[in-house]
């Protein structure tokens, strides 16, 4: 999201910084205690359906001093809302208090050693503490559908977080796994029944629920899908192919860093976290196994997570600036696989949103080697901008040396970790005083480089552009420029720190225009007048193309859209949008043309799968074909591709099932229909105790609180469709009619439900439109 911020925000926020580094580098100076997990041992009992909703954990740490003197306490930080029962230091009991800590919110437990434990010595400290969850969240869940805590819940003791000056702990982990009958867990590590050992550095999490699964064979056995229980055959057929690649990447990286993954890979579906990985295992949403294709996004999850094996899990990654190397750095090494999997143009085309991603907060950011996760744009900045600074030093070195580096660092910090500034000392060792000052100005100082270009002037002996440095380090870049019959002329220039210089073209063509760095090397404040004649930014006109569609001034969307794609031809989003606005203007064939090229990307973003399928959905709609607009509607509803896009396609879905006739689209699930009916009596009630229990523990807390405060005078569900999600769960395409406070509000929604002791229960409004 685009967050504007006032001068004196920004210079708070690094004065902010400033001071937790000053903090940091103190504590690790000062002569005390500090302590580093070694090893997670924990055995957590998920609580049966219908039972209090805590879960129980016994925790035992193992952890090292690895600070400068003796430690007399061990203080650990986990979940204000956990319930502390008892702790013990080795087989003895320990006293111990609870504390808050203001700036984490996170309750410190604080236990008493009964000697003291120099440094070096290792200590284990056990917990038994219950954690209730009130309300579940992609974090934490106690749900009818299973259990899922991951680490950002805090939901196990370790005395780091992230935000501690060596980062959040990571160890080799022991996880247990106590679930309700028939339901599975999953964990990363080595499964023996319902205990996984994870011998990589690894953070404790775990996901109860239901799958099936399917294994990869040959080169990808060690490889598994956990789909939704149910899965098609088609759901099946796209799980192989993800087996496939995630296997490709382990491949990969074992050729490129060396040694081999030792954990297996795990894509697991979830309805909740998807994205999150950990030691191998990777939560990906149900969607993927249901989209026609591999979509970008899901690429980029699992080879980063696969790389995730190496850097940070054979050796971890610690200390400032960690999140470069931990996140930078393996999304710079998960480009060069996907670019070498699925083409360069897929690999240009994910660049191109880590480009735009990082402009939005390029004059926001900080000293990189600095940040924490504290900062608002720490994953902008380090994921992306981290990514193009390992490119550059790439440029500079040359990927061999570069990849010999990385290799060496791995093999020298697995018995011990790896630090920015330790891979920092290796890069430099290789690429001398040149990258030296490139890596001091791009980690240890906030963005400053803006690169110009001028408006291509004839001389004598052919054309030149003005050019123009504002960074703290000389530059080298290629400049391109268009000559007016279409052709591509290049040459190579210098810019000095804060100063200007020249770009020349031997050619007697007419040069019509000229870009400076084209392939996009360095970070910089403002891309915008990377170009001359000056074009505008990009984010900017797709958001300017965006209201004008939305707005009805088709002529005007056409024409941005039209100046992004021949720009940008790999930006799938202005491809799509200039689709959609052809449908509106009726100029059908060329619009299903373009349509057709955005599905057809090698990696397309499920947006670009979704807004495709709807746009051709339409236009077969106004051909008169409805039942193939049906199928490419459902096709659209499948990507879930966000929430403009699947709200557009279940509204022209319900268009084309009506146009074939009442009896075409599948029969409404009667379960659906007899829960509409208790739950528009619930509301009319307005009784919360009644509301509430329609709804599956712990969800939509918000939504019978506001249902009970503003109470309706009229409430009405009309179920239009229902569909089955897999398992247990139920979507339903609903009508809602409702009068509150004499106005009245109608629309539509989409209710999920749940399969849960016999009866539906709500689980989740991913769509309300009432209004």
């Amino acid at each position: 999201m685009l967050k504007t911020f006032l001068p004196a925000r920004a210079l708070l926020s690094s004065l902010l910084l400033l001071s937790l580094f000053n903090a940091h580098a103190s504590a690790q100076t000062e002569v005390a205690a500090a302590w580093q997990v070694s090893q997670f041992d924990i055995t957590a009992t998920v609580p049966a359906p219908g039972a209090e909703r805590t879960l129980l954990v016994r925790a035992a740490l193992s952890a090292r001093n690895v600070g400068q003197g003796a430690g007399q306490t061990f203080t650990a930080r986990i979940n204000p809302a956990a319930s502390i029962k008892s702790v013990s230091v080795g087989d003895a009991p320990a006293t111990f208090t609870k504390l808050s800590e203001a700036r984490t919110q996170l309750q410190l437990v604080r236990v008493a050693l009964p000697a003291q434990v120099a440094p070096g010595a290792t200590v284990k400290v056990s917990f038994d503490y219950a954690l209730p969850v009130a309300t579940n969240n992609a974090l934490a869940t106690l749900g009818a559908e299973g259990a899922q805590f991951l680490p950002l819940s805090f939901w196990y003791p370790s005395p780091n977080s992230p935000t501690s000056p060596r980062g959040a702990d990571v160890a080799p982990v022991r996880m247990i796994v106590n679930v309700p009958a028939g339901d599975a867990a999953i964990s990363s590590g080595q499964a023996s029944g319902l205990t996984f050992d994870q011998k990589l550095s690894a953070q404790p999490f775990f996901v109860t629920g239901r799958w099936d699964g399917i294994e990869g064979a040959g080169d990808a056995r060690g490889v598994t899908a956990l789909l939704t229980r149910g899965a098609t055959i088609e759901e099946r057929k796209r799980a192989e192919g993800l087996i496939a690649f995630a296997a490709a990447a382990r491949a990969y990286f074992a050729s490129t860093l060396g040694g081999a993954a030792d954990a297996p890979v795990r894509l697991v579906s979830v309805n909740r976290g998807a994205g999150f990985d950990m030691g191998g295992t990777i939560f990906v949403e149900p969607a993927v196994f249901r989209r026609s294709k591999l979509d970008a996004t899901t690429a980029l999850v699992i080879a980063e997570s696969v790389a995730r094996l190496w850097i940070g899990g054979s050796t971890p990654v610690r200390g400032a600036g960690a999140g470069v190397v931990a996140e930078g750095l393996t999304r710079h090494l998960a480009l060069a696989f996907i670019e070498k999997q699925s083409g360069a143009e897929a690999a240009a085309a994910e660049r191109l949103r880590e480009r735009t991603a990082f402009g939005v907060v390029a004059r926001l950011d900080g000293p990189l080697a600095q940040l924490t996760p504290l900062d608002q744009n720490y994953s902008t900045l380090v994921a992306n901008k981290g990514a193009m600074i390992w490119r550059l030093a790439e440029r500079v070195l040359g990927r061999e040396v570069f990849l010999a580096v990385v290799h060496s660092m791995l093999q020298n910090g697995r018995s011990g970790e790896i630090t920015l500034a330790s891979f920092r000392a290796a890069l430099v060792g290789a690429g001398g005083e040149k990258l030296k000052s490139l890596l001091d100005a791009q980690l240890d100082q906030p963005t400053q480089t803006d690169l110009l270009v001028g408006i291509p002037q004839q001389r004598a002996d052919g054309w030149a552009s003005a050019l123009r440095n504002t960074g703290s380090f000389d530059v080298t870049v290629i400049i391109a420029a268009r000559t007016d019959r279409g052709e591509r002329v290049t040459t190579e220039a210098t810019i000095k720190a804060s100063d200007f210089g020249e770009a020349v073209f031997k050619t007697a063509a007419r040069i019509v225009s000229a870009e400076v760095d084209p392939e996009k090397l360095y970070p910089q404040t403002d891309y915008s007048n990377d170009e001359a004649p000056r074009q505008p930014a990009i984010d900017a006109a797709l958001e300017e193309a965006t209201r004008s569609l939305t707005s009805q001034d088709y002529a005007h969307a056409e024409s941005l859209a039209r100046s992004l794609v021949a720009r940008q031809p790999l930006m799938q989003d202005a491809r799509t949008l200039l689709a959609r606005t052809l449908v509106e203007e009726n100029k059908l064939d060329e619009a299903e043309r373009e349509f057709r090229a955005a599905i057809d990307s090698t990696l397309p973003l499920p947006s670009t799968l979704a807004w495709a399928n709807v746009g051709l959905g339409e236009i077969a709609l106004r051909r008169g074909q409805a039942a193939e607009a049906s199928r490419l509607l459902t096709e659209a509803v499948r990507a879930e591709g966000g929430y403009p896009p699947t709200l557009a396609a279940r509204s022209a879905r319900l268009r084309a099932e009506s146009a074939q006739g009442a009896t075409t689209g599948p029969a409404v699930d009667e379960a659906v229909r007899a829960f509409a009916t208790q739950f528009d009596a619930a509301i009319k009630s307005g009784r919360k105790a009644e509301i509430d229990a329609l709804i599956a523990p712990g969800e939509l807390p918000n939504f019978s609180r506001g249902i009970v405060t503003n109470q309706p005078e009229l409430w009405q569900t009309r179920v239009s469709r229902t569909e089955s999600l897999g398992g247990e769960r139920i979507a339903a395409d609903v009508q809602i009619t409702s009068r509150v406070a004499g106005g009245d509000k109608n629309g539509t929604a989409v209710f999920v439900f749940t399969r849960a002791g016999g009866r539906l229960l709500l689980t989740e409004i991913p769509i309300f439109e009432v209004r």
